[in-house]
């Protein structure tokens, strides 16, 4: 059976390490975690590894966020994965930093990477991970805190949050949704 993992974020290197990429950031300890090496493919890098008799695939999309689901579409149809096999990892201002949130569905909730990926495939009836990345900024100055880099303190909230999700990644892809909401959504 296969899972598709997708982090979102934005291609480049003057988006690393900002609050906008937490997709990417996670799905690059995952894969520091497993040794599943990404390599770069057609519209985004791609791994693999087993866990537990499951195939789970990481896809990090080389389109920027406002089209992430070209990718994931793509990577969909090309590896079989049925909807209820994808879990997208995402930042959410709405959570505060660290803050851990999966949903087996829902809207968009603003966010313009799950604004295209519900678009290209028609439902909104798809998991996400999101993480929290809190909202510290004057009215009008979102894109700006998104798109800015982790404070120290930021980091150290964070970076401990990582095992976490790499559990939650492999236990939605062994239990299910359902089974892993009950487990980590109030932890």
């Amino acid at each position: 059976m296969k899972f598709l993992i997708v982090g979102l974020g934005n291609p480049g290197e003057e988006y690393s390490d900002t609050r906008h990429n937490i997709g990417f950031k996670a799905l690059d300890f995952v894969s520091e975690q497993t040794s599943a090496f990404f390599n770069v493919d057609k519209l985004g890098q791609i791994a693999s590894y087993k866990h537990r008799g499951r195939t789970i695939v990481l896809l990090k999309p080389s389109t920027f966020m406002n089209l992430s689901g070209k990718a994931v579409s793509y990577w969909m149809k090309k590896e079989k994965i049925k909807l209820q096999n994808l879990l997208v990892v995402t930042d959410d201002i709405n959570l505060p930093t660290g803050k851990l949130r999966l949903k087996k569905r829902g809207s968009d909730g603003g966010h313009n990477g799950l604004k295209n990926i519900q678009e290209l495939l028609g439902t909104q009836d798809y998991a996400r991970l999101r993480i929290g990345v809190g909202n510290e900024f004057k009215k009008g100055n979102q894109v700006n805190y998104v798109l800015g880099k982790w404070t120290i303190e930021e980091k150290e909230t964070l970076n401990p949050r990582l095992n976490l999700i790499q559990k939650i990644i492999e236990d939605f892809s062994f239990i299910g949704v359902d089974r892993t909401m009950n487990s980590y959504n109030n932890k």
